[in-house]
């Protein structure tokens, strides 16, 4: 009775801890950075849904353990029954972990296709080069594999111990809009990532790699090469400013008036 009453109490106890940080936005999102894209919404959804399965199989199987340990501990000492197989159970902890792979295989394809498709006209295409060791934002006028650039921001490698105010080279894209990254390197392989889509994707030399994300949260977030690139790696700093439409716009047309530089 005592044993039953203290596994009532830290379940009781466990459900409290659980109800009271999930009330909190940053404990619900489980460790993620809070999404500022439609991709990165579906990301976080993914994540989540991967630990209340962990969190489902945890409780099955501790619910298991405690259940032999309670009801089937040792009381005589006699010899327990002896059976060869048990061919229902066997089948059960055999199929059901099939079941569970294939329903996570499921959503995380599904997902996975969403977020890498890409659109046939996107608003706003940048084709991003890293370099050792910083970046270059180049905006085009089409998706296409030539087509014209419209401004260019170029990067300066970064301290980060000691950063100068407006230092980091800034890409800025609208909120609400397809954005198409188009990624380039041609030195070594860097990594672009920025928190705050929940998504990085890497830069190789002689493979161009894209993706688009929309914005839906104004504001600026802190990028960076997530991949060892060389000695000043950590130098490779940038930001992403999501600003209105109108902003943009007016953004690109100062950038044009200005010689297609920023």
């Amino acid at each position: 009775m005592r044993s039953r009453r203290a596994v009532r109490s830290a379940g009781a106890l466990g459900l409290l801890a659980l109800t009271a940080t999930a009330c909190s936005g940053e404990a619900s999102r489980l460790g993620m950075p809070e999404p500022i894209s439609d991709q990165a919404e579906r990301m976080l959804t993914l994540w989540q849904g991967s630990w209340i399965a962990a969190f489902a199989v945890g409780v099955l199987v501790w619910g298991l353990i405690i259940w032999a340990v309670l009801f089937h501990r040792k009381r005589t000492e006699d010899l327990p029954p002896q059976v060869r197989y048990n061919l229902p159970i066997e089948i059960l902890y055999t199929a059901v972990p099939f079941v569970i792979i294939g329903v996570l295989f499921f959503f995380t394809a599904r997902d996975q296709d969403y977020v890498e498709t890409l659109s046939d006209d996107p608003a706003v295409t940048v084709e991003v080069t890293g370099y050792q060791w910083s970046w270059q934002f180049d905006y085009k006028d089409s998706p296409a594999k030539n087509a014209r650039t419209i401004a260019t921001v170029t990067g300066i490698p970064v301290d980060p111990n000691h950063p100068v105010p407006g230092g980091k080279p800034v890409l800025t894209v609208p909120a609400g809009e397809k954005v198409r990254i188009k990624l380039v390197a041609n030195d070594v392989i860097h990594s672009f990532w920025v928190p705050a889509l929940l998504y990085k994707k890497d830069l190789m030399p002689g493979l161009d790699n894209e993706f688009e994300f929309t914005a839906n949260k104004t504001g600026t977030y802190e990028g960076r090469c997530a991949e060892l690139c060389g000695v000043d790696h950590s130098r490779m700093l940038f930001q992403l400013r999501v600003v209105t439409p109108e902003q943009y716009r007016t953004y690109i047309t100062n950038a044009q008036n200005a010689g297609g530089a920023q």
